[in-house]
């Protein structure tokens, strides 16, 4: 009986070994780039899709008696595989529709130094060739499955795709390239499931997502939230909180756009070196809130001159996303301001009553300015010691910058200039209309007459 028992364990532990070693081989991949082709042609759609053969887990890799991967015999079972993992996890809309289930038209295997996906041409050759040979000896875990897809294009517009491929790995990364018809090329990269996406965007598709963009991106930034608390934090009246807050929009305005028409440094320290310029601003805001050296003037100023370098910070945030915009790069960038001026006005009408509540009922106005400026200084000071520690590691070559580069640089210097300018002519408009007006507390006088702009 002890024997028996014994045998079995024994049985048992290899079992479960070898049943350990076969999950392993099928684990999900950390990394998957998966690349595709959307074409229209009339009345059907041609998708073409590549992915790393590894990503298809549930396939029982066929092996020569040499242990390299038997593509005779795997042939027969790709076209299941396919329509599995990849055809039933893309959807494609045209108008709005979703177009119907996808006919699989041919898979292939292509080895790793395969380029035929650089282009749609390549591409669909590729998939009417030969596949390896088995004398190629060949590793499931380092060939491509490629595979083509033909919709029925039921609905006329414009076409959207929903690639829903996040179970492939645990971090997908999908390039999708649409190839219209008489159109220039648009790539996609999209991170995980980012739901459906135009694939020629219309304007007011464009604008509505980048408003959405700019809304959201104002909400999560820590930094621009508390520089934007420091920056009103002494004023009390809607109208002028409104006023500052728009120089600040105008200001970042500029340098988005210049950033958007590549017309700023392309160098690896200046991500780094605007990172700490904002958390710099913070700390000015939130020393000058200290010292109570504040009117209407000077924050309208102040907003606008850092609103430059923080339109550069929102431009490395919309890196990634322009690729949305399609043909409406102008059109997205004003509807991402305008996101931001919604975010900002937002904040306002939260910040404004509540720091009257609490300087009314709480804490003594001049007391609660100082309390709150030096927690945000405190954290200011912080991110602007760790980004120059990292602005620190790329050093700046100065020989290896050309001429081209320095105009680049200039332009966007030049147009902030001239706002500079407009901002001076309008500061007289500004006295008259509203006074300087800025709220100082019952027990001090008014300091928003004018003096020390």
């Amino acid at each position: 009986m002890i024997l028996d028992s014994v045998r079995l364990s024994i049985a048992t532990l290899v079992c479960l070994t070898a049943l350990g070693d076969a999950v392993r081989a099928h684990d999900a991949p950390a990394d998957v780039a998966a690349h595709l082709f959307v074409k229209p042609e009339g009345d059907r759609v041609k998708l073409l899709v590549r992915v790393p053969l590894k990503a298809i887990r549930d396939l029982d890799f066929p092996a020569q008696p040499n242990g390299y991967l038997d593509v005779e015999r795997l042939a027969p079972l790709l076209a299941d595989a396919a329509n599995v993992w990849l055809g039933n996890f893309i959807d494609l809309y045209a108008a709005g529709t979703q177009l119907p289930r996808a006919r699989l038209l041919r898979t292939q295997i292509s080895i790793e130094s395969d380029r035929s996906f650089a282009g749609f041409g390549e591409a669909w050759r590729r998939l009417h060739e030969a596949p390896p040979a088995n004398t190629a000896n060949l590793s499931w875990e380092q060939v491509f499955l490629d595979v083509a897809y033909e919709y029925a294009r039921t609905s006329k517009g414009a076409l959207s795709i929903h690639a829903r491929l996040s179970h492939l790995a645990n971090r997908v990364t999908t390039v999708v390239r649409y190839v219209p018809d008489g159109g220039q090329e648009r790539a996609y990269q999209l991170d995980g499931d980012a739901g459906v996406v135009p694939l020629d965007p219309r304007w007011h598709q464009a604008a509505a997502r980048f408003v959405y963009l700019g809304f959201v991106h104002i909400l999560d930034g820590t930094d621009h939230l508390l520089f934007l608390l420091c920056l009103v934090l002494p004023l009390r009246q809607f109208r002028p909180l409104i006023l500052v807050v728009t120089a600040f929009t105008i200001a970042h305005s500029i340098t988005l756009i210049a950033s958007a028409l590549e017309a700023i440094p392309t160098a690896l320290w200046f991500p780094p070196l605007i990172e700490t310029l904002i958390a710099g601003s913070i700390v000015y805001m939130a020393l000058e809130n200290i010292i109570g050296n504040a009117n209407l003037h000077r924050r309208w100023l102040i907003a606008f001159a850092f609103g430059l370098v923080h339109g550069f910070g929102f431009s490395f945030a919309l890196e990634q996303t322009l690729q949305f915009a399609g043909s409406h790069l102008l059109i997205s960038l004003v509807s991402f301001n305008l996101g931001v001026e919604l975010g900002q006005i937002l904040v306002l009408l939260l910040l404004a009553p509540l720091s009257q509540l609490l300087f009314r009922y709480v804490v003594a106005e001049r007391t609660g300015i100082i309390v709150v400026s030096a927690f945000v200084a405190h954290t200011g000071w912080h991110w602007m010691v760790e980004r120059w520690q990292q602005f620190r590691q790329f050093p700046i070559a100065w020989t290896t910058i050309d001429a081209v580069a320095v105009l680049n640089g200039l332009l966007p210097i030049a147009v902030a200039v001239f706002a500079l300018w407009l901002v001076w002519v309008g500061r007289q408009w500004i006295a008259t209309t509203f006074n300087g007006v800025i709220s100082t507390g019952p027990n001090r006088p008014d300091r928003g007459s004018g003096e020390n702009p």
